[in-house]
């Protein structure tokens, strides 16, 4: 049997429940393999009618003793009660709306039940057992012990029952090594021997069949632990060969020591360097001036100085007779970076461009052939970068700031523009908790600022009611009467009728006609053109716009010194992180700022997350606190950028296991032998993620 074959060759696999699974993302057997439990029904134990407790979830087995169909007028409901006794005691099991069940169900049959257990009223016993997870009608030559163990619980649909995938997984199962079947099969081992052994791993099939159908809690600990380890493992080797194979491709520049222009930037540099920044310009310096490509992840919390330090390496690409390109996520952003650069470089003698969509076709056609003729030194632009009309003379470093806004084949395309392999060097202000770090960004070094420039003003935060928002808008008037700048952020663009949320629409309106009138402001959303939302983001920069109404657009590439007021309403919408990214919008200027969350969250996670907001301004708390709160599925899910999904590894709990991973994967990259396991693995699991190294 072939594991990638499509699922509709199981039994009881017809049309409408194909589409219906594959909708569930089960598309081939080995889609189901690997569609692992999201939990088990323990009905190892059955518990004797006498000892059963009101709350609990519990499984029974017993006689039916009597049967009782009756109407609910109210509802329309049929409903169906079966009495049955073990000999300790009596028990009702009810079902609704299944009138056909009467006939399967008689006096004097055998029944093996799990549900939950409620307070029964009227007919026999204490105790009714509704909710049923699952049950059975037993035969005469089947004992209790046969149907007792630990069973899977998918994760369903309404169309798929649990029953169903049983039916299925089992069926696969029961081929899995047993010879005595045409078309039997096993899974070949994609982990090294000796791993197995260093690792206590259990052997792969074992794992399989453990994880869906465990003997026992301690087995199934240990497929966990295996099929854990191994996701990590085969992610890890993945990331390791792209980094190796890119490193192998091309050889790397080396750079020489730093030389006059560099000293000249230092000179020119209106602060000095933070220890943090210091500390990674070493860093940087030292993978620049190896033969070995640099490929370094710069984390650094939003305002610490990352574009500094991105600066100083461009400039010492320059000075060896290289080119640099620096690609930002937006228009405003790029500008922004265009205009700093050009304050300090160009006295240098540094040539600056900027490469955007915006500009005409004439000037882009320019621009690529000054960088083809080596007219241009260091190149600055949004996606328009990696366009294939761009061709670099010589590109000596790539850079890529907001990283979380590009995937890995986009940053890909642009190391790709040169002849020789280009140091690159990518750049993020979302903190990203230790744990993710390593298997988001599992082929970079890794380097942190933590520290803030010095005369940074702290932004302080506020939590309110709705109640306050009178107050609060008052005292963003005031701010803006003494010349500052304010946003105001909403979740929705538009108004809902099923939603009590306030739109960025409805309060522009209120905002702009009311309290406001009189006072330029601005509204930008995601439904705006690209042309208009950065027309207003421009005003806004420029301080025509005073007060700039917006969705999360304005989370990432703004940069507007005088805008000391963020005003978050239904801030119990959002995540720590983001708002987090959001804050980090104002305090960039020399003035008091202030970030005022309005929030009416009653549930205790929307609570708890206010209180973070209130107590620190810095993100890598944050961000492990977001981890914890929103769970590292959702967490996960939004930082991979093209990563597979992990489907049994927790990135959170098993930090142990992905260490561990990450140690065998090190071990194992530079092993033909090992890979020739972990290759086809990767081609099978994850073929769209890694396709780059599939090819070779």
């Amino acid at each position: 049997m072939d594991l990638t074959e499509p699922i509709d060759i199981l039994k009881g696999v017809g049309p409408r429940k194909l589409q219906q699974l594959q909708h569930m993302g089960i598309c081939t057997l080995f889609d189901l393999l690997t569609y692992f439990p999201r939990s088990y029904e323990d009905q190892s134990v059955v518990t004797a009618i006498a000892n059963l407790q009101a709350g609990e979830t519990a499984t029974v087995s017993g006689v039916i003793t009597g049967i009782q169909e009756r109407q609910a007028a109210r509802r329309r409901m049929t409903i169906l009660t079966a009495f049955i006794s073990d000999g300790t005691g009596y028990l009702q099991i009810t079902w609704f709306n299944q009138k056909f069940l009467k006939d399967k169900l008689k006096v004097g049959s055998r029944i093996f039940a799990t549900g939950k257990i409620t307070y029964a009223y009227g007919g026999q016993g204490s105790f009714a057992m509704s909710q049923l997870s699952s049950w059975e009608i037993l035969a005469e030559e089947d004992g209790t012990e046969d149907k007792c163990g630990i069973l899977p619980v998918y994760s369903i649909t309404d169309k798929i029952n649990q029953k169903f995938m049983r039916q299925l997984t089992t069926q696969l199962l029961e081929g899995m090594a047993d010879n005595s079947q045409e078309d039997s099969w096993e899974l070949p081992e994609v982990i090294p021997a000796d791993i197995c052994q260093q690792y206590h791993l259990l052997e792969r099939n074992q794992a399989v069949r453990q994880v869906h159908y465990p003997t026992n809690a301690q087995t199934l600990r240990q497929a966990r632990y295996r099929l854990a380890f191994e996701e990590l493992y085969l992610i890890q080797c993945g990331l390791l060969l792209l980094k190796k194979q890119s490193q192998e491709q091309r050889q790397g520049i080396c750079h020489r020591v730093n030389g006059y222009l560099v000293r000249q930037l230092f000179q020119a540099l209106p602060f000095q360097l933070t220890n943090d920044q210091q500390k990674v310009w070493q860093d940087i310096c030292n993978d620049m001036e190896s033969y070995v490509p640099m490929r370094r992840l710069l984390q650094g919390d939003v305002g610490s100085g990352k574009t500094v330090v991105a600066m100083l390496a461009l400039v010492k690409t320059v000075e060896n007779g290289f080119q640099g390109v620096l690609m930002a996520p937006t228009e405003i952003l790029a500008h922004q970076h265009y205009e700093d650069f050009c304050h300090l470089l160009e006295p240098l003698g540094v040539r600056v461009a900027l490469l955007s969509g915006r500009l005409s076709i004439g000037k882009r056609r320019g621009i690529y052939e000054k960088l083809a003729k080596h007219e241009i030194d260091i190149v600055i632009g949004t996606h328009a970068l990696i366009q294939d009309e761009v061709q670099f003379a010589a590109l000596g470093l790539a850079i890529t700031d907001e990283q979380h806004r590009f995937g890995i084949n986009q940053r890909a395309l642009l190391e790709q523009k040169g002849d020789a392999l280009p140091d690159v060097l990518v750049m993020t202000a979302t903190p990203i908790p230790r744990t993710l770090t390593l298997t988001v960004y599992g082929d970079l070094d890794v380097s942190m600022i933590h520290q803030l420039p010095p005369g940074r003003k702290p932004i302080r935060t506020f939590v309110r009611g709705e109640d306050r928002r009178e107050l609060i808008y008052k005292f963003v008037l005031e701010e803006i009467a003494k010349g500052r700048q304010a946003y105001v952020v909403c979740p929705l663009i538009e108004s809902k009728e099923e939603s009590r949320l306030s739109s960025a629409q409805d309060v522009y309106e209120e905002l702009s006609q009311g309290i406001f009138a009189g006072i330029s402001c601005g509204l930008v959303h995601g439904k705006l053109k690209q042309k208009e939302k950065e027309a207003i983001m421009e005003e806004f920069y420029q301080g025509k716009i005073k007060l700039l109404v917006a969705t999360t657009v304005i989370e990432v590439g703004v940069n507007v010194p005088n805008a000391s007021i963020m005003v978050v309403e239904h801030a119990q919408q959002f995540g720590l992180s983001q708002l987090h990214q959001l804050r980090g919008r104002i305090g960039r200027g020399e003035y008091a700022s202030y970030c005022i969350l309005v929030s009416d969250g009653k549930t205790e996670n929307a609570r708890r997350r206010m209180e973070i907001m209130e107590s620190t301004t810095d993100g890598f708390v944050l961000a492990e606190e977001d981890l914890k709160l929103r769970g590292p599925g959702q967490f996960f899910g939004s930082m991979q950028h093209g990563l597979p999904d992990l489907k049994m590894a927790d990135v959170e709990r098993d930090i142990d296991i992905l260490l561990q991973a990450r140690r065998a994967a090190l071990e194992s990259v530079d092993r033909p032998e090992y890979m020739s396991r972990v290759l086809p693995a990767l081609r099978l699991q994850y073929q769209e993620q890694f396709m780059n190294i599939m090819e070779n």
